[in-house]
């Protein structure tokens, strides 16, 4: 039977603790496809990997070993191995190019990597040697684990244990180092919150390469018992099958799994299936009470990032569009002068009324958190954490209640008109649309200053999306102000995403309204003839009235963006000059 596991000194446990405190257990404890290994059975092999990593770093300074591989069984005895055998284990992302993988060695110093036969072509342009590199699905691998001597020399905590790449959302994707402490320590507390137990299975569709899997997958299941199930590669279709298949009774997810779920044709089994917690963060607040119905499941959404700065979690009495409310020592603060920023003003409409003062960068005051550091990053790192306090990157507001709203990345502030605009109340607003299906909002050069807002628009399967009324949808919304309304609203299949389902935003920015895509776009003249004097004088001129004789709100009509306009709005972009 498995056992649960506090640390020798009454702290969190290490990695290996966590591991030891199943090594006798006959429960199920990890699944892969027709496969399974008892705890037992895994703890031994997680030995075995440990000898082999050993003898792999025999010469190496630092021990750094480079896993290009999918959600392999391999990917798991090599996480148990490096726990056992003091080896540091390098997560690489095999939908990256060839080139820009090789960068990503060179600056996490691996001396060899392990990866599999799909995936060997992504390593031609590597420095090392092909003796350095080694495929588990190869006859060599296998004789190797096998006469591979098992080791045990467990890492401390604050021993580094994995480096971890972000997403590269905003630039590219740092290395951040991951000690023994911060993955053993995140699945001790997970398995508080959520109550996982050995009789639970955790199913673990996300990227191991990432620490949503590492965290929210592995870790927690070493720390409650649980078994845990791979998938090779996220399947929406094959989702709920392997739900049925493994007995799954929790899941993780980050970003637009979710949604990819959703969008899956209802099957009668699906409120059946024995799921009965989703963990993750991104997902939108429709997508959580829609899948949290469909599959008769609890969904708990948070707020975090691979670096662990801030953690935000969601209480029951949390508002609909919330974080969460705002952990002790975590505060809003404007950039510009380090306070924090006032609490957000609504108007009657749930408008937000201050954003120009509410809006900051969400800082944790009292430290870096569990972030560890990025490797070889000194510029990053000192950019991350400044004066003792960590800068997470994220826009957010708070209420009077202390709940925390996000509003966006710092580097997505927008400069409309001499206003700083945040992207995510836009989103959130078009997003209520129910043919609109995924949005992405960012700047695009103003043709004389600053920025203007550009939409990108993923419409619902099947459905009519009236692109000419979407302004009039907005303002029937009445949470945007006028310079909030996109000036272009781009039509496309699929949102550009990151390997861990984020939205990339920069081939978007990069490409502007030059696209073959449909482009809509509003004259220049609205966001003058919105302005409160100009709305006044409109209604005292006799405007358009609803029933009953009010005024009807000033809201914008969208016209198809023809080439020649494109080209005249690219030139004056690149001259500087004005634009119709």
């Amino acid at each position: 039977m498995s056992r649960t596991s506090q640390g020798s000194d009454g702290e969190s446990p290490t990695l290996a603790e966590l591991l030891l405190a199943h090594e006798h257990s006959a429960d199920t404890g990890l699944l892969f496809e027709e496969q399974q290994w008892s705890w037992a059975e895994y703890i031994d092999e997680c030995h075995r990997y440990a000898g082999l990593l050993r003898e792999l770093t025999a010469d190496a300074d630092p021990p750094h070993i480079g896993v290009l591989l999918d959600n392999l069984p391999e990917f798991a005895f090599l996480l148990g191995g490096a726990a056992f055998g003091g080896v540091v284990l390098v997560g690489l992302n095999p939908n990256r190019s060839a080139r820009a993988l090789a960068e990503d060695v060179d600056k996490s110093d691996c001396a060899a990597i392990v990866t599999e036969s799909r995936h060997l072509s992504l390593l031609s342009d590597q420095p090392l040697p092909p003796s350095r590199v080694h495929q588990v699905d190869s006859n060599p691998w296998t004789r190797a684990v096998a006469r591979s001597a098992p080791m045990s020399l467990p890492g401390a905590a604050e021993d580094l244990f994995m480096l971890v790449f972000t997403s590269g959302t905003a630039g590219s994707p740092k290395a951040v180092r991951c000690t023994h402490r911060k993955f053993a320590a995140a699945g001790v507390t997970l398995r508080g919150k959520l109550g996982l137990t050995p009789e639970d299975v955790a199913y673990v569709p996300m990227p191991l390469f990432h620490s949503n899997a590492l965290i929210a997958g592995w870790s927690i299941a070493l720390a409650s018992g649980a078994a845990f199930a791979l998938r090779r590669t996220f399947s929406a279709n094959e989702f709920v099958h392997d739900l049925h298949r493994f007995g799954a009774t929790y899941t993780n997810y980050v970003g637009k799994p979710l949604s990819y779920v959703l969008s899956t044709p209802e099957q009668p089994s699906d409120d059946r299936t024995p799921l009965r917690i989703a963990y993750g963060n991104e997902g939108s607040p429709r997508d959580i009470a829609r899948f949290a119905e469909r599959f008769g499941c609890s969904v708990v959404d948070g707020y975090g990032s691979t670096e662990g700065g801030i953690a935000v979690g969601r209480t029951p009495d949390t508002p609909p569009n919330a974080l969460g409310p705002l952990p002790d020592g975590v505060a809003v603060v404007d950039p510009s002068t380090g306070s924090p920023c006032p609490a957000a003003q609504f108007d009657r409409e749930g408008r937000l009324h201050n954003p120009d003062e509410a809006i900051g960068e969400l800082v944790n005051t009292a430290g870096a958190g569990t972030f560890e550091g990025y490797y070889r990053d000194p510029d990053a790192e000192a950019e991350r954490v400044r004066d003792g306090r960590y800068f997470s990157g994220d826009l957010a507001y708070r209420d009077d209640g202390g709940f925390c709203y996000f509003a966006g990345r710092s580097s997505e502030w927008m400069r409309v008109d001499g206003e700083n605009m945040a992207t995510v109340p836009v989103e959130r607003a078009l997003l209520r649309h129910p043919a609109i299906a995924d949005v992405a909002v960012y700047a695009v050069p103003d043709t004389r200053t600053g920025d203007q807002i550009m939409a990108a628009v993923v419409p619902e399967p099947g459905a009519e999306l009236d692109v000419p009324a979407l302004g009039e949808f907005l303002a029937e919304q009445g949470e945007l102000g006028p310079k909030q309304y996109p000036r272009f609203v781009r039509i496309l299949a699929e949102l550009p995403r990151t390997d861990t389902f984020k939205v990339s935003k920069q081939p978007l920015m990069r490409q502007r309204w030059s696209t073959s895509d449909p482009v809509w776009w509003r004259p220049q003249q609205w966001a003058r003839e919105s302005s409160p004097n100009a709305q006044s004088s409109a209604a005292a001129a006799g405007g358009r009235t609803r029933t009953g004789g009010s005024a009807e709100p000033t809201h914008p009509h969208y016209e198809r963006l023809d080439p020649e306009h494109s080209a005249v709005l690219d030139a004056a972009v690149d001259s500087g000059t004005d634009s119709p």
